[in-house]
C-alpha cells in the first residue's frame, strides 16, 4: 500500500503489476513512465519495468490496514487485463469481500471482460459467489493468513452481488472506445458504478449515464499531454447535473502547461463524490 496523490482516493494496492496499451487513452500512461525508470534495478518492485506479472505476496496486505480508507485497486495495472486469471481475480474479490471498512475503487479498460467474470463465478461449485472468492485468496495467499484475520475473512459469505464496499469504474477517453464499456458497466452488478473520462481527448457529445453513480473528468497532464478544452468538461458537468450524477473534476494544464489540481470551472471546485453532496 502507499499513500495516494490521486484525488479521488487515498491509497493504492497493486497486487498486479504491469499492463498493455489498448486505446488512445494509454498512450503515455503515467504508470508506464514510473516503472520503467526501474527497469533492471535488482530487488526493486519494478526490476521487470512494466511487463504485466502477479503480486500474490501483496494480495492479503488490506487486511492489515486498520484506518478506513478509499483503495484504488492496480493503479499500476488492470485488474481485468487478459494476463489476470479468473481465478486471481477472485482472489482480489475475496480480499476485498474481507474487510468491508475499507472501499475499493476498481478502474478497467477491459470492461468487456466484466460480464463474463460474474458469469464465471457465478458457475464455481461453492455455495456462493462470495465463498469461492475467499476460497480462490486463501488458496493463493502464501503463507497461510495469520490467524487475527480470521473474523474478517469468513464474514461476508453468504451474501449476494453487489458487495456495498466496491466500485467499479471504466475509462472514457473518447466516444469510440469509451462508450462500449459504458455499456458493459451496465452490466455489472456495482454499489456504485463510476466514469473515469480522463484523459479527455475530445468532446463526447451525449453520455448515457443511465446506471451511473459518478463520474470524474480530467486532463492530460505530463510534457506530451494532450490538449483538452473547458467546454468539453462543461458539457460533461451540465449533463452530470442535470441527471442528478455526482461530478469531480480532477485536473487540467494551465497557460504554462502545468498541472492544476482540483482546478475551478467557472468559478466552482467541483469534488462531489457518491453518497457526497459537495460542490463548492
Amino acid at each position: 500500500m502507499s499513500t495516494s496523490e490521486i484525488e479521488w482516493t487515498d491509497k493504492t494496492w497493486n497486487p498486479v503489476r504491469g499492463c498493455v496499451k489498448v486505446s488512445p487513452g494509454c498512450k503515455h500512461c503515467y504508470a508506464e513512465a514510473f516503472a520503467e525508470r526501474f527497469r533492471g534495478v535488482a530487488g526493486h518492485p519494478y526490476e521487470q519495468g512494466f511487463d504485466p506479472r502477479l503480486v500474490p505476496d501483496k494480495l492479503d496486505a488490506p487486511l492489515s490496514w486498520r484506518k478506513p480508507c478509499k483503495v484504488f485497486v492496480n493503479s499500476m495495472s488492470d485488474l481485468f487485463m487478459v494476463d489476470v486469471p479468473d481465478d486471481y481475480i477472485a482472489a482480489v474479490f475475496g480480499v476485498m469481500s474481507a474487510v468491508p471498512r475499507h472501499t475499493f475503487q476498481v478502474l478497467t479498460k477491459r470492461a468487456e471482460r466484466l460480464p463474463r467474470w460474474f458469469e464465471w463465478v457465478a458457475t464455481r461449485p461453492h455455495e456462493s459467489p462470495f465463498s469461492a472468492c475467499v476460497s480462490a485468496a486463501m488458496d493463493t495467499i502464501e503463507p497461510d493468513p495469520p490467524r487475527r484475520f480470521d473474523n474478517e475473512w469468513w464474514g461476508n459469505l453468504d451474501g449476494d452481488w453487489p458487495l456495498p464496499n466496491v466500485q467499479f469504474g471504466v475509462s472514457v477517453e473518447d466516444r469510440k472506445y469509451g462508450f462500449p464499456r459504458i455499456d458493459h458497466l451496465r452490466k455489472v452488478p456495482a454499489a456504485v458504478r463510476f466514469l473515469s473520462i480522463e484523459p479527455l481527448l475530445e468532446d463526447l457529445g451525449a453520455i448515457d449515464l443511465a446506471g451511473i453513480h459518478w463520474v470524474i473528468a480530467g486532463g492530460e497532464s505530463g510534457r506530451r499531454a494532450r490538449p483538452m478544452e473547458e467546454d468539453w468538461v462543461r458539457s460533461v458537468r451540465d449533463q452530470c447535473a442535470a441527471a442528478g450524477v455526482p461530478f469531480f473534476y480532477k485536473q487540467r494544464l494551465d497557460e504554462k502547461r502545468r498541472k492544476v489540481s482540483l482546478p475551478l470551472l467557472d468559478g466552482v471546485q467541483h469534488v462531489a463524490m457518491p453518497g457526497v453532496s459537495h460542490v463548492g
